[in-house]
Formats: structure tokens, C-alpha cells, sequence
């Protein structure tokens, strides 16, 4: 058995599926079907009980081929933040529930899913703005109405 480590895990042991090979650097490992791999790993951890580890929370991020700057958007926190996480195994709950289900959306092709996480990503909000719902024919609708802001007064010298 091999010990895998070129994903970031600690813990991806390879039984069969790669080919050792010797280059003008060393030995190296070709593993036949690295993406097919990853995508194995991605959603076994979504089932993983108990929290994800620092380790597990960054490979999924690359998994799903973000950087700590989009995800960290997305999740309305700092990169800064989003980096101690994966460093310190110190991810909140909530966030790792909310890269799970991001896993999942992409390993189980749910559209609906993954199309609101990819608007959510690339769309930048008004800071202002208002809801405006109506009913019609006994359904809701919603509209987002961007509220300009009145320019702000000169302040006399």
C-alpha cells in the first residue's frame, strides 16, 4: 500500500491504481485516475461524521477549485479567517456544513443547487437595495430594486 499525501490528506492510503515510476528527479507516483480519486474523497468526507479537520476543509475547497479569497466571499467571512480555519482545525459549524453541501451539490449534479452557490460566487450585491414582493394570482413574487444613494453634501471648508 501507498500512502498518498499529494492531495493534503494524511489519511488516503492507495492499495492498487498507480504505477511507480523512476524520473531524472527520484521516484514518482502515477496514479491513474487522480480526478476520479479526488472526487471519491470529496464525497466520502461529506459523509464524514464530526466535524472536518483543517486538512479536509482545504482539499475540499480545491476540490471544488476555489481559492480562500471566493470562498471566503461566499461565506461572508474573512481570508483571513477562512485560513486559520484550515490551519488550526478550527472551522465553525456552519461553514462546514455549508462546503459539505457544496460538495454534494457538484458530486451529485443537483443544477438548482449548484447554479444558486455559482450566481451567489460571481455576483456582486448593491449595498443598497430592497425587496419588493408582490402577490399575484395568489402566488409571491419577489424583485430586488438597487436603492441609489443620495450624493453626499459637500462639507463647507
Amino acid at each position: 500500500m501507498l500512502q498518498y499525501k499529494q492531495c493534503g490528506l494524511d489519511n488516503v492510503w492507495l492499495e492498487n491504481g498507480y504505477d511507480l515510476k523512476t524520473t531524472p528527479y527520484g521516484k514518482a507516483v502515477a496514479v491513474h485516475d487522480v480526478d476520479g480519486l479526488h472526487a471519491l474523497l470529496a464525497a466520502q468526507l461529506t459523509k464524514k461524521p464530526g466535524p472536518l479537520t483543517g486538512k479536509e476543509f482545504k482539499f475540499l475547497r480545491s476540490w471544488l477549485g476555489m481559492t480562500q479569497e471566493a470562498l471566503a466571499g461566499l461565506m461572508g467571512v474573512t481570508e483571513g479567517a477562512l485560513s486559520l480555519w484550515e490551519r488550526k482545525d478550527t472551522v465553525p459549524g456552519l461553514n462546514d456544513k455549508m462546503l459539505r453541501l457544496m460538495v454534494l451539490a457538484k458530486t451529485d449534479g443537483n443544477a438548482p443547487v449548484r447554479e444558486v452557490i455559482e450566481r451567489v460566487d460571481t455576483v456582486h450585491k448593491p449595498v443598497n437595495q430592497k425587496f419588493v414582493v408582490r402577490e399575484q394570482d395568489h402566488r409571491l413574487e419577489l424583485r430586488v430594486v438597487p436603492v441609489c444613494r443620495p450624493p453626499k453634501a459637500a462639507v463647507p471648508a
